[in-house]
């Protein structure tokens, strides 16, 4: 048997195994989790912030921000399944089993509020609004979702994402200020 050819083996069984493993998660979500009160909650949190920004959005840079928001979500979920693959954290209460990041972590509240510092405030200093979004997110948001349960840090600690999320916004605030938006009325 070749290399190829043994790697191709390995590979099925292992895909065997992942099938089998999400089926049965699949089994505990549809009985243990879905319209639970933890459900309900992560389906708000999806929803209720983009009503919000829609709300209250500047509507002259709309097109800029949900560029920048589509950027921190597949970023930030991106990240969160590099996270949960490595056995870093694990979520509890998915509003989609499928997904092992956290939906309305990664898809509404982290590019809701990012989106809505850039544009609350534009003069202020986006060193000082990243390190407060790094700061909350960081020491309260973590937190909280830890306190709530359902989320559980296994091999990490929240001083870990601080640095992450200064990182992510000051790009965020870049990526913001492009001027290939101009061209487009953006």
């Amino acid at each position: 048997m070749t290399t190829y050819e043994k790697y191709r083996e390995i590979n099925h069984h292992i895909y065997e195994s992942l099938h089998d493993i999400h089926s049965l998660k699949m089994e505990a979500w549809v009985e243990h989790v879905v319209f639970t009160t933890e459900w309900w909650f992560g389906v708000t949190l999806s929803i209720i912030p983009w009503i919000v920004w829609i709300l209250f959005h500047n509507k002259n840079s709309r097109h800029r921000m949900l560029f920048v928001a589509f950027f921190i979500t597949i970023l930030a979920s991106f990240l969160d399944t590099i996270g949960t693959q490595f056995g870093l954290w694990i979520y509890y209460y998915e509003v989609l089993p499928w997904l092992p990041a956290y939906l309305p972590w990664d898809w509404a509240l982290l590019p809701v509020v990012i989106i809505g510092l850039l544009e609350f405030k534009p003069e202020y200093s986006p060193f000082i609004k990243a390190f407060l979004f790094a700061a909350l997110s960081s020491f309260v948001g973590e937190p909280f979702f830890e306190f709530i349960g359902l989320y559980e840090p296994i091999h990490w600690r929240s001083f870990y994402s601080f640095p992450i999320y200064i990182v992510i916004f000051l790009f965020c605030y870049w990526l913001s200020k492009r001027t290939f938006f101009d061209m487009y009325g953006a």
